[in-house]
């Protein structure tokens, strides 16, 4: 059983500039006492083609972490378009939000992202070149997560090996492989390799109805 599960992710500010920052409303729940903190991280993939352009955005430590339910904003600088190719820049790519405990990855939530030039521009001649980023804007399609979640062994000592792990679901390069769904109209997916547990205040968080959107 897992002892943490997410129950409810938000986006905020969107749409947005690209240069803004992401932020995602967390809830998550937990069930037992936790000996070690939770790790948060922000992936946003630079690349359909290649996988060493993804960029880490942001890495957090949560903890300690109270029995119950939790609520806090998980907010990551934007990618540095300098190391993105410029035909990569606007289009459909994909941002991963993934919580790991004891080094194991336990939870996944991969959102399309879809960059569009904000400006009228001849279709024919394409985008102005150098592309003017400050004029291009990002709309995460919020209403259609990709969620995933891994078996982990929470009782895990320092020292040993993680846990082999295994999903059904789907990782980035996965995303960017199948046909990106409309930025309109459409249905929250979910995939998970163990059931999502329901249920349960931490200190110096602001505990509001939880959003169950899209998970």
């Amino acid at each position: 059983m897992s002892l943490v599960n997410v129950v409810g992710m938000v986006v905020l500010d969107n749409p947005t500039a690209f240069l803004n920052p992401f932020q995602f409303e967390v809830t998550f729940e937990c069930l037992s006492e936790l000996e070690d903190d939770l790790e948060w991280k922000v992936t946003y993939v630079g690349s359909a083609e290649d996988s060493s352009k993804d960029q880490i955005l942001d890495e957090v430590m949560v903890g300690p972490v109270p029995v119950g339910t939790n609520k806090f904003v998980l907010q990551a600088d934007p990618p540095d378009p300098t190391t993105i190719g410029e035909a990569d820049i606007l289009g459909v790519t994909v941002v991963l939000v993934t919580c790991s405990y004891k080094e194991q990855e336990f939870c996944r939530v991969g959102y399309y992202v879809n960059n569009e030039y904000s400006e009228p521009f001849d279709e024919e001649q394409g985008v102005p070149t150098p592309l003017d980023i400050t004029k291009v804007t990002r709309q995460i399609l919020a209403d259609k997560p990709r969620v995933t979640r891994f078996p982990i062994d929470w009782a895990k000592k320092e020292g040993a090996a993680p846990a082999v792990q295994a999903a059904a679901g789907m990782d980035s390069s996965d995303m960017m492989q199948s046909p990106a769904p409309s930025m309109s109209n459409t249905t929250p997916s979910t995939s998970s390799t163990t059931p999502a547990d329901e249920g349960a205040t931490r200190e110096g968080f602001e505990v509001e109805p939880m959003s169950m959107e899209g998970l």
